[in-house]
C-alpha cells in the first residue's frame, strides 16, 4: 500500500477526532462567539505541523491565521475560514450543533462542511505528506480568515496590507467544494460577486391603530410598492440601466456549460419543486444559473407577525436583499443604480442601509495550471468524472485575495450534495473527508510539476 495512504488510514481515528474537536469549538462571527479561541486552535495546529505560523491582526476585525510551510519553485496559496454560520434554529437539529455527533457514516455539526472539514483535511494532508513522502515539492501559504460568513469585510484590507506576502503565489486552492447529486466531484473556477443591503420604509413616530391607515402612510405598503418595481413576474430585473451593465457570456464560457452534466430531474425532486423558473431547461437553465445576476428578497419584516390578530398600522418596514453579480456589475454600481431607480419613481423616502461592503466578481482561466492540476488530481482519486464549473453561483472574497493579485484560483472540497451548509444538520461524509485528503496530496504534487 502507498505509504501516504497507509499513514492516513492508521491515523484515521485521530484525524476524525481532531475534526470533531474543531467543530465543538463555536466560532460564529455574526455573534462574536468563540472567535479568538478558534483562531488559537488553528494556530496551534499549524505549529504542530511545523509551519511558520502566526496571527495577523486586522484592525476592526478577526485576526487572520497565516502559515507557511515547504519550499520549491512554485507556491500554492490555500484559503479557508475558521468562522461558521449561526446554528439557529436549534430545535431543527437532530443532535446539538456543537456536539459533532457521528451517525450513518457522517459527522454532523455547525461548520463541519463550511468550512472546518476542508481546513483541517488540508492540514492533515501536509502532515501525512511530510511523515511519509518527505519535504513538500512546493511552498504552501495558508490564509485562514475569521469573517467569511459575514462577508469578509476586512479581507481586502488584509490582502492589500500584506500584498508582498501573498502576491508570489502561482495559484490558490479555495475553501469549498462538494460532490453533486450523482456523486460526481465538482470544482469551480470563480464566484459571482454580491451586494447585500436593506431597504427601510418609515411611517409615523410609533405603531398606530390600523383605523388611522385611512390618513397615515403605511410603510409596509410603501416598501411593497418599491420592491414591486425591481423585478417582474418573469424574473427580469427592472432596475434602470442594470441590464446594460451585464456582460453576456463569451463563446468559450458558453462552451464550458455544455460539458456540465446537470441532472435536472433529480435536483427538482431533491428541492421538491415542479419546475425551475420560467420552465427553463438545458443550456438556458445553466446560463441563467451561472452567468446571470440575481435580485433576491432574503427577508421581510413589518408590524405584527405573531399568532392571532392585532390591528396595527406599523411605523416601520424593512427588507433584506442580496444581488448576485456577474462581470461588469460591481457592488458600488448596484447601490448607485438602485438609489437612482427608486428616486425616479418617487421612493426617495426608502432608505438603503448597507450592512456589508460587497464582493467583486471573480473568474479564473479554465486553462490555468491550478485548474489543470485540480482536474488531473480529481481524475486520479475519484471514480466518477469531475464536473468543472466555470464559476459558482455563490459568492465569496476570492477576487480580493486572488484575482486582484493576479492569482488564479479553484474551489474544490470534501462536501456532498446534501451537506446542508448554513442549515440545520450540516454534515460531511467521513469517506468523502478521507478522499479529500488524498485529492489534496495529488493536487500538491501535480501543481508542483505543472508550475505557474
Amino acid at each position: 500500500m502507498d505509504k501516504f495512504v497507509e499513514y492516513v488510514n492508521s491515523h484515521r481515528d485521530r484525524f476524525v477526532a481532531e475534526l470533531q474537536d474543531f467543530c465543538r469549538q463555536p466560532s460564529v462571527a455574526a455573534q462574536n462567539l468563540g472567535m479568538r479561541e478558534m483562531a488559537d486552535m488553528v494556530l496551534t495546529r499549524f505549529k504542530q505541523l511545523g509551519a511558520d505560523a502566526r496571527l495577523i491582526p486586522v484592525e476592526g476585525g478577526a485576526p487572520v491565521v497565516y502559515a507557511e510551510i515547504g519550499s520549491g519553485k512554485r507556491t500554492l496559496m490555500i484559503y479557508d475560514h475558521y468562522d461558521v454560520q449561526p446554528p439557529e434554529p436549534f430545535d431543527l437539529w437532530d443532535t446539538p450543533p456543537w456536539e459533532a455527533a457521528i451517525r450513518d457514516g457522517k459527522i454532523f455539526a455547525r461548520g463541519v462542511s463550511d468550512n472546518k472539514a476542508d481546513l483541517l483535511s488540508r492540514i492533515q494532508t501536509v502532515e501525512a505528506y511530510l511523515a511519509t513522502i518527505g519535504p513538500l515539492p512546493l511552498k504552501i501559504k495558508f490564509v485562514v480568515e475569521g469573517e467569511e460568513e459575514i462577508g469578509s469585510p476586512h479581507l481586502p484590507q488584509f490582502a492589500q496590507a500584506n500584498r508582498t506576502l501573498l502576491q508570489d503565489a502561482d495559484g490558490c486552492l479555495w475553501e469549498f467544494g462538494s460532490k453533486d447529486i450523482n456523486d460526481r466531484p465538482t470544482m469551480s473556477c470563480g464566484l459571482k460577486g454580491i451586494m447585500y443591503l436593506e431597504l427601510h420604509a418609515h411611517g409615523a413616530a410609533r405603531d398606530l391603530h390600523s383605523s388611522l391607515a385611512a390618513i397615515v402612510v403605511d410603510p409596509a405598503w410603501r416598501l411593497t410598492w418599491a420592491l414591486n418595481t425591481l423585478k417582474d413576474s418573469d424574473d427580469h430585473i427592472l432596475i434602470d440601466d442594470y441590464a446594460s451593465h451585464v456582460r453576456p457570456p463569451t463563446e468559450a464560457e458558453m462552451d464550458a456549460l455544455k460539458a456540465i452534466p446537470f441532472d435536472e430531474a433529480k435536483i427538482k425532486a431533491d428541492y421538491a419543486i415542479p419546475a425551475f423558473l420560467n420552465d427553463l431547461t438545458g443550456l438556458e437553465l445553466l446560463q441563467k444559473y451561472l452567468y446571470e445576476p440575481t435580485c433576491t428578497i432574503c427577508g421581510l419584516y413589518s408590524g405584527y407577525i405573531g399568532e392571532g390578530a392585532k390591528t396595527v398600522l406599523p411605523n416601520h418596514a424593512f427588507a433584506k436583499l442580496d444581488f448576485r453579480l456577474v462581470p461588469n456589475l460591481s457592488p458600488d454600481l448596484v447601490v448607485d443604480l438602485l438609489r437612482k431607480h427608486l428616486d425616479r419613481r418617487g421612493f426617495t423616502d426608502i432608505e438603503i442601509n448597507l450592512t456589508e461592503t460587497g464582493e467583486e466578481v471573480a473568474r479564473s482561466p479554465l486553462d490555468s495550471p491550478i485548474v489543470r492540476a485540480a482536474v488531473d488530481a480529481m481524475k486520479a482519486i475519484y471514480p466518477n468524472e469531475p464536473v468543472i464549473y466555470p464559476t459558482s453561483a455563490g459568492s465569496g472574497p476570492m477576487h480580493a485575495l486572488c484575482q486582484a493579485l493576479g492569482i488564479p484560483a479553484v474551489s474544490a472540497g470534501c462536501g456532498w450534495h446534501d451537506s446542508r451548509a448554513h442549515a440545520p444538520n450540516e454534515s460531511v461524509r467521513i469517506e468523502d473527508y478521507f478522499e479529500g485528503i488524498r485529492f489534496v496530496r495529488e493536487l500538491i504534487e501535480r501543481f508542483a510539476r505543472l508550475g505557474g
